[in-house]
């Protein structure tokens, strides 16, 4: 690979049975995130968003690594050296593919094949779901050169892990496995990395028999109420599930169509058809 890799080659992506599949594409930097890669990266999240043949998209990343946070170089000493101006510009070129990852349309599902450290706690956190390797390692090592977990890693920390392991993983800097990873909550599986692939296509399939605007409306419900009151909770439901009324009540009344009418599934057990209307 060359020394000065082009930009649209820091991501790759190929669409396959309406799963989006993202790369991460810098394996000889464990797919560290560089200024051009998050810039790449909004631009083919942004393409892939409303395309009609997608309707899930993983992130995962080429080679060994998932994604070995940020750039040291690139993002750091190279951003640092322009000033103030620098720095916020390779910040927002950052945060705003992770915000926009956040509140995407379609499902998403992390499938951290390898290493995931530091700034790469952002694009986890933002997928909806996360499947790890066993063999993956977890960390923030922030602290072991001098800086503390910023760009959200220390919030992704303590939204998903009980309070003293968030503590242990930020203070200590240490290493975690997949394994570990998952006791923690940070993601929710460790698998084997050879069987990795097949689980998430597991979930996918599962994921892709849902209702879209179903599946959209209860992704962004579970994100917004996790900070709200009981009561703020109740009332942004209620609104919540009369827009998704508004743009697909027939599906709505078709799922509860096939399984009073025609008894052919059982909500507590499986899904409705989507794809078959009366």
């Amino acid at each position: 690979m060359p020394a000065t890799q082009n930009e649209k080659d820091t991501v790759s992506f190929t669409v396959e049975d309406r799963i989006a599949w993202v790369k991460y594409n810098r394996p000889e930097k464990r797919n560290a995130q560089s200024p051009q890669l998050n810039r790449r990266m909004y631009e083919v999240i942004d393409e892939l968003e409303f395309r009609e043949d997608v309707g899930l998209l993983v992130l995962t990343g080429e080679g060994d690594s998932w994604c070995a946070g940020m750039d040291l170089k690139e993002y750091f000493r190279e951003t640092e050296s322009q000033g103030l101006k620098g720095t916020r510009k390779a910040q927002s070129e950052a945060y705003r593919w992770w915000r926009r990852l956040r509140w995407y349309q379609k499902p998403t599902i992390a499938m951290v094949n390898g290493w995931c450290f530091g700034g790469a706690y952002g694009p986890l956190f933002a997928c909806d779901l996360a499947f790890a390797a066993d063999e993956a390692k977890f960390g923030l090592s922030e602290i072991n050169w001098g800086i503390l977990p910023g760009g959200g890693a220390t919030k992704v920390a303590t939204s998903s892990m009980p309070f003293r392991d968030a503590m242990y993983h930020a203070m200590t800097g240490e290493a975690i496995d997949g394994k570990k990873a998952a006791e923690w909550k940070l993601v929710n599986e460790s698998v084997p990395l050879k069987d990795l692939r097949k689980r998430v296509l597991e979930i996918a399939h599962v994921l892709l028999k849902k209702n879209p605007v179903a599946l959209k409306a209860t992704k962004d419900a579970v994100r917004r109420v996790t900070e709200m009151t009981y009561e703020n909770a109740e009332d942004y439901l209620i609104r919540a599930q009369e827009a998704a009324n508004f743009f697909d009540n027939d599906g709505r009344k078709e799922g509860i169509r096939q399984f009073i009418d025609e008894k052919s599934f059982k909500p507590g057990i499986g899904t409705y058809d989507v794809n078959r209307k009366k």
